[in-house]
């Protein structure tokens, strides 16, 4: 008897890790967006950001929040279309970079960016099975589409566009 109630104990704790592992990425955006009115805006920081990101896949935001560490950039995360063209227009980045497989309608942002925004760097990436989507991107104005894997393959050369678009 008593090896069986040690199993469900196991059991349970399992359990418990695993929903706590399910909502972690609920609590990462709870900590890391500013909530203004209920909608997920940008981080806020007073200084100027190297690359205004749309995207909202939290384990690949780690993974490009990281390498901008590493090469020593300012990155601001935007959840949705405004919240980004708000971003831009507060103080214009090096670098734009929008996820177009983003729930938040990325498409739009990039039809939206004023005259201004675009002349800063812009590159949209996504499935590379999604042509037609990557050809929409292109005539809203994104002159760079990728596939997520070249994306990810080249993201600090990618990333480092910010700064020599800086100086």
């Amino acid at each position: 008897m008593p090896s069986s109630v040690s199993k469900n104990q196991n059991l349970t704790t399992i359990i418990l890790h695993t929903s706590r592992l399910c909502l972690l990425p609920m609590l990462i955006t709870r900590l890391c967006r500013n909530q203004t009115h209920g909608k997920p805006e940008c981080g806020v920081l007073d200084a100027m950001a190297d690359v205004v990101a749309l995207m909202d896949d939290l384990f690949f935001q780690a993974k490009v929040i990281e390498t901008a560490k590493h090469l020593g950039l300012d990155l601001r995360i935007c959840g949705t279309p405004d919240s980004l063209l708000a971003e831009i227009a507060r103080q214009p980045p090096g670098l734009i970079v929008v996820d177009l497989n983003a729930r938040s309608e990325p498409l739009s942002a990039i039809e939206r960016l004023p005259a201004n925004a675009r002349q800063i760097p812009l590159v949209a990436f996504l499935s590379h099975v999604q042509t037609a989507l990557a050809e929409k991107a292109r005539a809203a104005g994104c002159r760079e589409v990728m596939p997520r894997s070249l994306f990810t393959q080249n993201l600090a050369t990618i990333l480092g566009k910010a700064k020599s678009h800086r100086s």
